[in-house]
């Protein structure tokens, strides 16, 4: 018995202990729901046909995008069969290690264990993040190698971080955004050894010219020049317009943050691509908070705008000058942004509530958290497609397990957080 006492007890002091908890009901909750529904919807269409064609040797027919995502969801469903689960399991896994990976980008920037938990936990139970890891679209992919991009960076790891980034794009091409942030965050807060690190982030398109011959390779058993292969896929793309595809699923970027956008992927269950009201709210306050950090000098703030700018911001000029449809998941790669920015507010808000003077403002200060939590999960549980009888239960413990770990950690949260 007190061998299982100093096991919980060690279990509690390990930093991880809630990021595992965390992980792991967000996993039975995708298990849950992963067979529903038992066809394709939205883009599955597209990437499930091609997977097939992938494992039967014909090749592809939507040649607009990299071949790595695609080989991803073939690579599944040679696993595990041609059904939803084949078809879903690696978005799941991958929507898992962006979970993790947010984690260690959140503790990489100096943030305190507490305010990154409280991100993470804000990003697991996001309704755009979940669906987008719960359904065989490239996104997912894409994202997953850019918060790997990211944190290797962070780590000074400027050469690998090069490679996962070009792994990026490879899976959506989209992903090269993760290249301007590198950029503009090294920029700003002056990094050292310049040589090693422009070196290093050439390696993005150099890794993506070189090992797109060897995916294509497995797909159409022949070798393609990659050159012309990119050609191909940004001309493809160029044509998809607004003037030639007017529809109701289509959104321009200022749209995703001026009003809430909703687009069914599918009725039942309810699979609705739609930020979390409690996430898009503060879309906008949270922006001109890390704005005003950046301005006095937190290196957290610098890279969270590096972040928004290149994955949000970069999409309004694209979309005035090109005139190329754009959907709101295309916000996905920027709900972290807002997910740490949130954190940090909320908690500073805390802090305020509780070493402040006395007063009606420090009792509402002090419960900003534990509002805000539940809010939070209220729109998940009424946006996910997950069942009632597994969603309910799992928003109860997740409350739990948030309330438990936030307020056990005793370390400060906002000491040296702007600094940094």
């Amino acid at each position: 018995m007190e061998i299982v006492k100093q096991l919980v007890q060690r279990l509690g002091r390990w930093e991880y202990t809630g990021l595992c908890l965390l992980v792991l009901v967000t996993l039975v909750m995708h298990f849950s729901t992963i067979m529903q529904p038992n066809e394709p919807l939205f883009d599955e269409q597209y990437y499930v046909t091609d997977a097939r064609h992938i494992l039967q040797g014909e090749g592809t027919w939507h040649i607009e995008h990299p071949p790595l995502g695609k080989l991803f969801i073939a690579f599944g469903m040679f696993l595990f069969g041609d059904n939803p689960f084949g078809w879903r399991f690696f978005s799941v896994a991958f929507g898992t290690i962006c979970i993790v990976l947010f984690y260690l980008i959140c503790r990489q920037l100096s943030i305190s264990k507490k305010v990154s938990f409280l991100a993470t936990f804000l990003l697991s139970v996001e309704n755009l993040s979940f669906v987008q890891a719960s359904v065989a679209m490239l996104d997912v992919y894409s994202l997953t190698f850019m918060l790997g991009s990211f944190w290797l960076y962070l780590k000074g790891r400027y050469l690998i971080s090069g490679l996962s980034i070009g792994l990026s794009a490879l899976a959506k091409l989209s992903g090269a955004l993760a290249l301007p942030v590198v950029l503009l965050h090294w920029f700003f807060s002056k990094k050292v050894r310049p040589r090693k690190f422009v070196t290093s982030m050439l390696l993005a398109p150099v890794s993506f010219l070189l090992l797109m011959p060897l995916f294509d390779f497995i797909i159409w058993h022949k070798l393609l020049n990659p050159i012309v292969q990119t050609g191909t896929m940004l001309r493809i793309s160029s044509l998809s317009t607004f003037a030639i595809y007017p529809s109701e699923m289509l959104s321009r970027p200022w749209d995703w943050i001026i009003h809430p956008e909703i687009l069914t992927y599918w009725l039942d269950p309810h699979y609705v691509c739609m930020i979390s009201p409690s996430i898009w709210a503060f879309i906008i306050p949270v922006v001109l908070y890390i704005t005003f950090r950046a301005i006095k000098g937190s290196s957290i703030a610098v890279f969270s705008i590096s972040w928004f700018t290149s994955t949000y911001l970069i999409w309004i000029p694209a979309s005035l000058i090109t005139d190329r449809i754009s959907y709101i998941f295309y916000f996905y790669p920027t709900i972290g942004v807002i997910c740490i920015g949130l954190a940090l507010g909320l908690t500073q808000l805390s802090e305020i509530g509780r070493t402040g003077q006395t007063g009606r403002f420090r009792r509402i200060a002090r419960l900003a958290i534990p509002a805000y939590l539940l809010l939070h999960l209220a729109a998940f549980a009424i946006l996910t497609p997950v069942p009632y009888w597994w969603k309910v239960p799992a928003c109860i413990a997740l409350y739990i397990l948030a309330r438990f770990f936030l307020s056990s950690d005793k370390s400060p949260s906002l000491e040296g957080q702007y600094n940094t």
